[in-house]
């Protein structure tokens, strides 16, 4: 097995890309940043130059010279962009959601599992030391009976850094739903199938139905107040209660553990991963289900 660093390039100049991807890039093991591709050229030069990086603006170019790609675009941009690199053999570090349509999604993971590449989504909380240990606990203790969550965020304010065109079209459902979907199907089972509704502005709420009939709830929205804004998730069962911690370390190292994990992955011609593209996939077709709802929901109540 070669130890040789892989080559990354990041997708993506935007503020994610600043303050996460590539950082994260700069100092994660078995890494070597290599090059950056963006729209912008200024950007695309400016961020490439402070971490001694190739910038692109062609995307040919990009790929030729590259092992694997980190990606820090709206979904639709990452979906295409992901499909072509895994055909050109490149491992991925994928954002979520993987994509915004399931075409999309199951086009890239067909893309995926042809070219044999390594792939992992950076589901936040699943790279974040203490979630995983509660985890293991959650397995362990076992008697759920049911999960409770809510991520009120309050990206879509006029000043966040994260009101994008692709969240104000999207909503929490399809930013922070992600994160809560993951979550309470690696505690309490696959999701076999979900009941949605919506409230006002962007908020949608879940039931999610678990494989061996256990069920879960969530609230999501990026329209709330800062004052308001905040996430919580607890299962409870026959034991009690047990609730989610925060994460012990920054978004930097969480993605450092991830890229890690992508690394050792390639370097052993691993290409599953309990946060691979397949399961990007799945948790993607929860949301897309619940989409349909709500918008079925809404076409019968006109003026709601």
């Amino acid at each position: 097995m070669t130890t040789k660093p892989l080559r990354f390039g990041l997708v993506g100049t935007g503020y994610w890309a600043r303050v996460t991807h590539a950082p994260a890039l700069a100092a994660a093991d078995g890494v070597e940043f290599a090059a950056v591709w963006g729209r912008d050229p200024r950007a695309t030069a400016d961020l490439a130059g402070a971490y001694q990086a190739r910038p692109h603006h062609d995307i040919s170019a990009f790929l030729a010279g590259i092992d694997a790609v980190s990606f820090a675009v709206p979904p639709d941009v990452q979906a295409a962009i992901a499909t072509r690199a895994a055909r050109e053999g490149k491992h991925l570090l994928l954002e979520k959601p993987v994509a915004l349509t399931e075409a999309a999604a199951d086009g890239l993971v067909e893309a995926v599992e042809q070219a044999g590449v390594a792939s992992v989504v950076f589901f936040t909380n699943m790279f974040q030391p203490d979630v995983r240990a509660w985890l293991a606990e959650v397995e362990t203790r076992g008697g759920w009976t049911g999960g409770v969550s809510a991520w009120l965020g309050s990206a879509l304010r006029e000043s966040n850094p994260f009101n994008t065109p692709w969240r104000r079209d999207k909503g929490g459902l399809w930013d922070v739903g992600p994160h809560v979907v993951s979550l309470l199907w690696a505690s309490l089972g696959p999701v076999t199938s979900v009941t949605a509704d919506a409230g006002p502005a962007d908020v949608a709420h879940l039931i999610l139905h678990h494989q061996g009939g256990v069920t879960s709830t969530t609230t999501l929205t990026l329209s709330a107040t800062e004052a308001a804004a905040g996430a919580e998730a607890y299962l409870w069962g026959e034991s009690g209660r047990l609730t989610v911690p925060g994460g012990s370390i920054g978004r930097v190292a969480a993605l450092s553990t991830a890229l890690g994990e992508l690394v050792a992955n390639a370097r052993a011609g691993q290409a599953e991963h309990p946060c691979d593209v397949r399961f990007g996939r799945d948790v993607g077709r929860v949301l897309a289900e619940a989409q349909r709802q709500i918008d079925a929901r809404r076409a019968d109540q006109p003026g709601a």
